[in-house]
């Protein structure tokens, strides 16, 4: 681990793909973390330079940092003096920088995909290319940090949008034994706009959507979230009608006898102490979590049927949020520092 763990210091970080909507948020999480220093940003190699805030005007004269293009030989150039570069880039272009920067010594927060699964043979079906480093898949760990318990290490993974808000709702009730052993959990869960990134799409412009399912059994997450529910799913997503957040709502079969007191109970000892998760006594909504760090849940029990209701901010506790969180606890500093502007919550 770098230096600046060890003393005072700020943790100097990076961001690559500062352009988009992840790697905007997770820019503005760092200039405000008051333990890490945000010393570039960084777009795809074709762009021409521009500040921050001429992409995002709302942050003029808040974050005026350049965003430059990125060229891998600037890997060797931030060699001791970069501590950890946050990746919000393509799957394959993740891929392709990650071996780079480890070579420098620079920690790696991965926002893709990338890293995410741990069998290099899924990538061809659901991401449609060859894992070319299949041995970082092994080194990387999958940062979902509510269920963090091994030390994080260089290569840190950061969980999906869509298989955060899925696994927070379900592994609770699977972890404990209650779910039954033949149920197949089926999930619908529903994404606002800017899940599908800034690049203007006819399919994904505001005017054109309504309300629609998309990726039947072939998307991406679905291996994600059976891979950290350890049991197949039905999963089906679909595109809404609004700028950012997701509702999933799952659905499980319990084993008989299975009481609403042992429900909650396994809910609230699962989170009593995680800052970022509130469980709910009414149904989330998406305007709740939007532009917070948080994960809200809620559930139905009718006898052995159990809805579990979950809701976060796409961009946050989807992606930079998250990112921030297990840069955090990487580096030994406050959990949720960044994730709350003017607080560091211990």
């Amino acid at each position: 681990m770098s230096a600046a763990n060890q003393s005072n210091a700020l943790i100097r970080s990076i961001v690559l793909g500062a352009a988009g909507y992840s790697g905007a948020e997770l820019a503005v999480i760092l200039a405000r973390n008051p333990f890490f220093e945000l010393c570039g940003a960084y777009a795809s190699a074709g762009r021409t330079p521009e500040s921050f805030s001429s992409l995002y005007p709302r942050y003029k004269q808040q974050l005026d940092i350049m965003v430059q293009p990125w060229l891998d030989t600037l890997a060797a150039e931030l060699s001791g003096k970069v501590d950890v570069a946050f990746l919000a880039l393509p799957h394959e272009a993740s891929e392709a920088v990650t071996p780079l920067l480890l070579a420098q010594g620079i920690d790696v927060v991965d926002l893709s995909g990338a890293f995410r699964l741990k069998q290099a043979e899924l990538y061809p079906q659901y991401y449609g290319y060859e894992h070319q480093h299949p041995e970082l898949l092994q080194e990387a760990v999958y940062s979902l940090m509510e269920w963090q318990t091994t030390p994080l290490p260089r290569l840190i993974s950061v969980p999906g949008c869509y298989p955060t808000a899925c696994t927070l709702a379900l592994l609770p009730i699977i972890k404990a034994g209650l779910v039954a052993d033949n149920c197949i959990p089926v999930i619908n869960a529903i994404s606002g706009v800017s899940g599908a990134g800034r690049k203007a799409a006819l399919s994904t412009s505001f005017c054109e959507v309504g309300l629609n399912a998309y990726g039947f059994f072939k998307h991406r997450h679905r291996p994600e979230i059976e891979q950290n529910l350890g049991r197949k799913v039905v999963f089906t997503p679909h595109l809404g009608n609004f700028k950012r957040g997701i509702l999933a709502t799952s659905v499980v079969t319990l084993k008989p006898g299975v009481s609403a007191n042992e429900i909650t109970s396994v809910f609230t000892q699962a989170y009593a102490n995680k800052p970022l998760v509130r469980l709910l006594s009414h149904s989330p909504n998406v305007a709740d979590v939007a532009g917070t760090p948080y994960c809200d849940i809620f559930w139905q029990q009718d006898g052995e049927q159990l809805v579990v209701v979950s809701a976060i901010d796409n961009l946050l506790k989807g992606a930079a949020a998250q990112a921030m969180q297990a840069a955090n606890v990487r580096f030994s500093k406050p959990e949720t520092a960044g994730l709350f502007a003017g607080v560091v919550n211990e």
